[in-house]
């Protein structure tokens, strides 16, 4: 039997470049719509009947809603076609579908052409991970996997280019035309993932999904790893968009804005160095070990910031930067814990769950942190009720197993 390679060749480099781009492709689809939208709305309202607010909510939400379905729907696919065919209609979504909303005429088709292009996103998201986990090899799999996790932030810094650049919405949705190119180099030069091709064989005719996601000898897992992905998901879509707002409410008549400016870089920041060196000590630590760290750190953290401080100061701002360190951090120690909690034959619909459900409940986030604010007293006192949550994925994390790929 040929021995498992130890290290990256050249191959591993292009497929992590794909998946990569894949997901940076991602990020710049999240955003794009977002920094364009008062255009959107302006140039599709009828004449002398201005857009409501509503219309550019429906707008946003269809999405994220887009994004879950995607998640889950691609990851059965690609349990039952292969990696590869999931990849490039996750690819050919975002390209397809990001020009298609550069082309609309109406505000229900860019809802529909957003919801597909979340569709897309949701798929790279999961299937990169999956590829990646199946596929790197083991020595440096989690650093791999790690930085992958920066993408989505990576991508919006490229969609505030495009934006920078291109005055013209319907312009800048042409880069979509990118993803698109992607998809084809991966039909040409991507291989299946070896694992998936492996169990394909073994299995013989028979399905290489022909286990449920919720068979029981993966229903525990499932449920443990939607509760970690879920809990870190929900507490840090909380925290990140109630953050800008709690701040400049501790500003000074003209100091708000910088503050809500400094509190989101710093914020990126964080996130960008944390998800960056995940993988290191993922390896040095151990990913449960370093998942319960994170849990623990951004509860600690979180009562600090919105219960200690009731004024601007440098300390409040360190505070910002080492949470957002933790949040990344998780994101990119989850990326390879997550995938290889299952075997091959369920791995990416098991994970594109995990991903997944709990953007059902984030989607309540927004409304129940501003009811919270009123029945409490303040958004920092609600922000730091919602946190935690994250003693729920630690407690779940305690009763996990440390993974091994499959």
């Amino acid at each position: 039997m040929k021995p498992a390679r130890t290290e990256p060749g050249a191959y591993h480099y292009l497929l992590f470049a794909v998946c990569f781009l894949g997901g940076v492709f991602g990020g710049v689809a999240s955003t794009l719509m977002s920094a364009y939208l008062p255009d959107v709305l302006k140039a599709l309202q009828t004449p002398g009947e201005p857009a409501s607010d509503s219309v550019g909510a429906v707008i946003n939400a269809a999405f994220p809603f887009g994004m879950m379905f995607g998640g889950l729907l691609l990851g059965f696919f690609g349990d039952r076609f292969g990696r590869k065919p999931a990849l490039q209609v996750a690819l050919g979504c975002i390209g397809i579908f990001m020009i298609l909303t550069g082309f609309s005429a109406g505000f229900t088709s860019v809802g529909i052409f957003r919801f597909f292009t979340g569709f897309g996103v949701g798929g790279i998201l999961m299937t990169g991970a999956t590829y990646l986990a199946e596929e790197w090899p083991e020595q440096t799999r989690n650093i791999a996997l790690g930085i992958l996790s920066i993408t989505i932030p990576v991508g919006i810094f490229s969609a505030g280019l495009i934006t920078f650049n291109f005055s013209d919405w319907r312009a800048g949705f042409r880069v979509g035309l990118a993803p698109l190119l992607l998809a084809g180099l991966a039909h040409f030069r991507i291989r299946e993932s070896g694992a998936w091709r492996q169990k394909r064989t073994r299995d013989g005719a028979r399905s290489p999904a022909a286990m449920s996601v919720f068979h029981p000898s993966v229903r525990r897992d499932l449920w443990l790893g939607s509760a970690i992905y879920g809990s870190m998901l929900i507490g840090l879509w909380a925290v990140f968009l109630w953050l800008p707002t709690w701040v400049e409410g501790l500003a000074d008549s003209t100091g708000g804005q910088k503050a809500r400016g400094t509190s989101m870089m710093l914020f990126a920041i964080g996130g960008l160095a944390g998800g960056f060196v995940s993988g290191w000590l993922s390896n040095l630590f151990g990913v449960k070990r370093t998942t319960l760290v994170c849990f623990a750190a951004v509860f600690i953290l979180t009562f600090c910031l919105f219960k200690l401080n009731s004024a601007l100061h440098p300390l409040l701002f360190l505070e910002i930067g080492l949470i957002a360190l933790f949040f990344g951090l998780s994101q990119g120690v989850l990326n390879g814990y997550i995938p290889e909690l299952f075997p091959t034959e369920v791995r990416a619909s098991a994970t594109g769950f995990c991903f997944n459900i709990g953007r059902i409940f984030t989607a309540s986030v927004v409304f129940f942190v501003g009811w919270l604010e009123t029945a409490l007293g303040g958004i920092g006192n609600a922000l730091f009720l919602f946190s935690f949550v994250f003693l729920l994925g630690f407690l779940a994390t305690l009763f996990a197993r440390e993974p091994e790929i499959q």
